[in-house]
Formats: C-alpha cells, structure tokens, sequence
C-alpha cells in the first residue's frame, strides 16, 4: 500500500491546481450525471471567470448535474466556455432556459449519438484533451472505481491525454470494467460531496395502466432492459412475483434493488454475465449507492459493450422498455425533441430496441401516455412534430398507451395506421383517422 500511497500524495492538487492543469487543453470531457465532479467544475469555472484559462474550452459531456448548470453552463461564461451535450438533462434544459433570458441563444449544442457509439465518438471524432471525472477512495492495490458510471468514462479515461479524478468517499465501488489504477490518472483532488440523487418516479394512474400491460407480457427468465420514468419503475413493481430475471440494462435504478433484495431479479437462467446484474450507468438514492457498494453482482460495464446491439441479441429473451415523446401513425418514435428543440437526446433507445428484436424470443416496448397538456394535444400525431426519429418504423416493435399495446411487426402502413390510432385517446381518433385519409394512407 505505501507505494501506491506516495504515488496518491505526489498526484494530489488542490481544485485550484488542478483547474490550471486545463491549460493548453480544448476538449475537456466531464464525466456523466452522478459522475460529473462538483469541485472540479467550480474550480474550472472560476479560473475562467479570473481569466486563469485563456484558451477557450468545449465541453463535451451527457446528463448536466447541478453544478454544472451553477457553474460551467452560467452565461456570464458563454464567451469561453462551448458546452456540447449528447444527451439534456434537467439542469441542461434550465440552463438553456437561463441563457435566453440574457438573450444569449443556441450556446448549450447538442451532439447527437447512439449511446453504444458515444465512446468511440469522444475518443476518435473528438481529441479528448482532458478528462475530468469522480472516483471512489483509492485500494489497497492503488485501485480508484467509477462506482455509478461506467458508461463512456471507462472508454475515455484510457484514451485522455490528461486525466484528473475527484477522490469521494460516498461513490460507491463496483465491480466490472471499472476500475482505474493510480498510474493511470495524471491528477487527484479530494472531495467529499454527497452525489446527486434522482428521487423514485411516482407512478400515475395512466402510468400503471401502461406498466400493466407491458408486465403482463414479461414471463419467468427474461431478462430486462428498463428506461427512466414512471412507466419502467411501475413495470418493475409488478415483477416481485416473477422467478429467476435476468438484468443487461443501460441503467440501474432502486426499484432494481427492491426486485433483487425480493429474489426476483436474480439472473440464474442469464446466458451472458450469468448471476451478474449489468448496468452502465446509475441513477436513485442513498440506499442504492450503498446497496452497490463492494457488490460483487452489481457490475459496470462501458456503453459501447452493455448497449451494443451486437451483445444484447446474445441474450435469449432480452425485454426492452423505454418511453416517448411521441410516435406518429406509421410508427416512427421521436422520444429525443419537442417541437425541434432537444428535451433529451437520442441515448441507447435505438441500440436496445434493435437489440432487444435481435434477441431469440426478445421484445422492446416504447411507452407513452396517450395525451399531453392535460388531454389538449395527443402524443400518436399524423407526422412528428419534434423533428427528430429516435427509431425508424422498420425498427419500432410494442407501442403501448393507457388504450393498450400494438406490435407494429409484419403490418402494412394502412394496418399500422389503424392499430396505433386504436390506441389513441378517443377524444383524437377521429382527427387522426381524418388526417390518415389525408396523407393518402387509407382509403376515402
């Protein structure tokens, strides 16, 4: 250990230092929501602020945190900072907000990618000129892990030209391709910040008359893939009875823990990574990070494995479910933009609704409420309004509403239009119908 502690206490800056460490880089890449560094942001933000940095930065990153948007995404730095998500978040759309307030328009880019490829993209398309990134404490053998968030940080911090962890104790240690040695980083600072917590999605009515219909066609030994949001977490609530699931998701959520903790999810009958539940990235509470902590089951994995569409059609029965914005008559989903403005960004959707169709005996499910705006606008439209396809109509598998689940799979454009209109509010079918006939699709 004493080696591997010198080592520790020759890399260690102060944030101050290691924010003068940016000089001479352009890209900086911030690891992913839970993994973003708080005090390496604030430092980064205020030496510019000080003109410490003279170079301007491009940030490249996916799913804003809080210090972000108080930091890094103020306006008063739009003229040094370029920050380029590939995926919004809360913070992210409040910032874009915040921005156009003080008339400052289109600074916040987005980069779209399929998870799978966000890796490659930072590390090839893009120089990665500095990694910034939070860690859990160091191990006896001079191990660091990226604890929730495996996604692109396992792939960029081998390729970084530079890399600076923040140290924190409350990043919990987990297993997989996570692991990052002492001699691999340039760069420390300490930071014991509690992480960001997303609370549970309380599920609606509609919510639960969504999830009833998914869960109804989730059988024993599948294994599940489930998306952020109301529907997923009420889905995975309806499983507690079911034997021997598997996980290979692009998230890991505590209504996962609550499925595992039951029996439930315990991935015996899993093919590849068997007993082991598979993420790449984590999003809940306190009782979650704690439950991951030195777990040998819960195990990280980057993007560019867990999300390819190449892996997940290995696996037997892979369920995939994640929701829309919108899906229009012929079963194009936009799950990504509202009216041409990005909400989120295109995300692993597409690599597990793909993967998911590949799987022998697999199922991808997009959910969606049948309404917006309080019943004003209906989310099955004519053509999408967000001017973005997240996933083609060849690829679109279940569509399910509160009205009930559609497999678009083997219909014609005239059977498609019909079902999906089924599914519809009543109060908009007409319309939808009406416009069908319209855009020549059925008959007058």
């Amino acid at each position: 250990m004493s080696c591997w502690s010198d080592l520790y206490e020759q890399k260690k800056l102060s944030p101050a230092e290691a924010a003068q460490t940016l000089s001479g880089c352009t890209n900086l890449i911030l690891g992913m929501g839970v993994a973003m560094p708080p005090r390496l942001i604030e430092a980064t933000a205020e030496a510019l602020k000080h003109n410490d940095l003279p170079q301007h930065l491009n940030l490249y990153y996916m799913h804003g945190s809080e210090a972000l948007e108080t930091h890094l995404l103020n306006p008063e730095l739009h003229d040094k900072v370029t920050p380029r998500s590939l995926f919004l978040s809360g913070h992210d759309r409040r910032a874009i907000k915040t921005a156009a307030a003080a008339g400052i328009s289109n600074w916040i880019e987005f980069v779209p990618s399929a998870f799978h490829q966000v890796g490659r993209l930072l590390t090839e398309n893009i120089e990665p000129d500095c990694f910034f990134v939070t860690v859990s404490p160091m191990d006896k053998h001079g191990y660091f892990s990226l604890g929730t968030n495996a996604d692109y940080g396992a792939t960029v911090i081998r390729k970084a030209r530079k890399i600076v962890v923040e140290v924190n104790r409350f990043m919990p240690r987990t297993f997989g391709e996570c692991s990052v040695h002492i001699s691999e980083i340039d760069h420390l600072i300490e930071a014991d910040v509690p992480l960001s917590e997303v609370p549970d999605f309380e599920a609606s009515e509609t919510d639960i008359a969504i999830a009833s219909q998914v869960a109804e066609r989730i059988q024993d030994g599948d294994t599940l893939q489930m998306g952020v949001g109301g529907v997923p977490n009420a889905v995975l609530g309806m499983l507690e009875n079911h034997k021997n699931l598997g996980l290979h998701s692009e998230l890991f959520s505590p209504a996962m823990v609550k499925l595992i903790k039951k029996g439930a999810l315990n991935g015996r009958l899993k093919h590849l990574m068997q007993h082991k539940h598979v993420f790449t990235l984590a999003l809940g509470d306190r009782a979650m990070f704690d439950f991951m902590d030195d777990n040998p089951s819960i195990v990280g994995f980057p993007a560019s494995w867990v999300n390819n569409p190449a892996v997940i059609r290995q696996i037997p029965n892979m369920v995939s479910v994640n929701a829309a914005i919108e899906v229009d008559i012929t079963g194009q989903i936009n799950a990504e933009q509202i009216k041409g403005s990005p909400f989120s960004g295109t995300g692993g959707q597409l690599d597990f609704v793909r993967g998911a169709y590949g799987s022998r005996g697999g199922r991808s499910f997009i959910a969606l409420h049948s309404t917006a705006k309080g019943d004003a606008l209906s989310r099955i439209v004519p053509e999408l309004t967000g001017g973005a396809v997240t996933d083609t109509r060849m690829d679109a598998h279940n569509i399910v509403t509160e009205y009930g689940c559609v497999e678009l799979k083997g219909l014609s454009l005239t059977q498609r239009v019909k079902a999906l209109i089924g599914i519809a509010h009543p109060k908009f079918r007409e319309e939808l119908t009406q416009k069908a006939q319209d855009l020549g699709y059925l008959g007058r």
